[in-house]
């Protein structure tokens, strides 16, 4: 852990971490897109899915939890299980299982088989965002960090501003299975892009497997993972039954939700970048704000959801906030590790994602049992703010633990900050 150059060790062939930053940021952004189209274009399809596979929109809705649960499990354990494989090496290896989950959703003939190819795609997912957001932060000086994490995840972002709207698109005129195989053969684009892009990356020095779950032995690491559980659980509950809320409670038509999805993907990625801004100096502080705005807006849209301009407008800021967060939660959870020990940075980022996804799943299956109880649609918003005021509270406990100095073990210096 003493140079640089065990992280990213064509630094001195390929010329200065300046000169690399934009082909490994953008090999990490595109596989990003791809990832995030197949994570997000289900909550557009699943009118269209559960029509077709003869079941209830509940229930196609446990395909966003499934996803996530592969994220959640896969992420920490996969992560850890292959802490001695090359990093790029690693990424290509994700993005040959990301393709052959895609066709296998292509393909599959009935909702079990679906849900398991969800669940081999969410390995994937789970693997490629812990390891890319340490290697994005590694890229770049220490001010810059937020932003870099917050480049890669605008490929998340953007997918949901283009590729969700596009892939709905097909799904509902060609049919879904159309979707994955498309999102598959982008699969083959983003492999290209690892091939190329990234430099060759080795692993840092390599923790047991013991030394890098002591992560859920920090309490401020896991105040941490519980703030993403439930920010994203009260995101996941309004987000996954989007498309039946417009259409049911705001009475827009099945035809323009795609126009709608687009605007709400356009104010995620412009929500991503200011975000990562904002949390550049003081994440945890910036985190705090974006989650009491956000609880405040889904009561809002409790009342403008009824009304299709305020719903709308309501929907932007929505989206907006909703992954503003991501970079702020990601880079407190890196510099926690680093001030405790850096060798468990990868698996901390990696149980942050299992968070999010983890969140994910319960708020898609809370958002089951709210939208199928006498409460309906209507309730969602609200019960997503429940999940935001719980957030809020963990990460008000955390600002009070932060101020308390960690102890950090003499490992050598950090992988991220020895780039800076």
């Amino acid at each position: 852990m003493k140079t640089a150059n065990k992280i990213i060790p064509s630094v001195k062939t390929l010329g200065t971490a300046k000169s690399i930053m934009p082909a490994a940021l953008w090999a990490l952004t595109i596989s990003a897109f791809g990832i995030g189209t197949t994570e997000f274009v289900i909550i557009g399809l699943l009118p269209t899915v559960a029509k077709n596979l003869a079941i209830s929109i509940p229930a196609a809705g446990l395909l966003v939890s499934f996803y996530a649960i592969g994220v959640a499990v896969g992420a920490p354990i996969i992560t850890a299980l292959t802490n001695k494989i090359p990093r790029k090496q690693l990424l290509i290896y994700l993005m040959l299982l990301f393709i052959a989950g895609n066709v296998l959703a292509g393909i599959a003939p009935g909702f079990i088989p679906l849900v398991l190819a969800r669940i081999i795609t969410g390995f994937a997912h789970g693997v490629f965002f812990s390891v890319g957001a340490t290697i994005a932060a590694a890229v770049v000086p220490v001010d810059k960090r937020a932003s870099a994490i917050a480049i890669m995840f605008a490929g998340l972002t953007v997918a949901m501003a283009t590729g969700v709207p596009l892939g709905t698109f097909i799904g509902q005129h060609f049919g879904w299975r159309s979707t994955f195989l498309g999102v598959a053969g982008l699969g083959v684009v983003e492999l290209m892009a690892n091939i190329f892009l990234l430099p060759d990356i080795q692993n840092d020095a390599v923790a047991t497997i013991k030394e890098q779950f002591s992560a859920l032995r920090n309490k401020k690491l896991v105040l941490a993972f519980l703030t993403t559980l439930f920010n994203y659980a009260g995101v996941f509950l309004v987000f996954t039954y989007l498309s039946p809320l417009l259409m049911e409670v705001t009475g827009i038509l099945q035809d323009m939700v795609s126009i709608i999805l687009l605007i709400y993907g356009i104010a995620i990625a412009v929500g991503n970048i200011a975000g990562g801004k904002l949390a550049n100096k003081t994440p945890l502080k910036a985190l705090i704000g974006m989650l009491i705005l956000q609880a405040v807006v889904l009561l809002i849209f409790t009342f403008t959801a009824h009304y299709t301009t305020p719903a709308i407008i309501t929907l932007f800021v929505i989206g907006a906030l909703s992954f503003a967060t991501v970079p702020a939660s990601q880079l407190y959870v890196v510099q926690t590790s680093e001030r405790s020990n850096p060798a468990i940075i990868n698996v901390a980022s990696a149980f942050n994602i299992a968070s999010f996804n983890a969140g994910a799943a319960l708020g898609a299956y809370a958002g089951g049992w709210v939208v199928s109880s006498a409460l309906g649609l209507s309730a969602a918003p609200w019960a997503g703010a429940i999940f935001m005021l719980l957030a809020i509270g963990l990460a008000l406990i955390s600002y009070q633990a932060d101020s308390i100095p960690e102890v950090r073990p003499n490992t050598g210096d950090s992988p991220v900050s020895a780039l800076c």
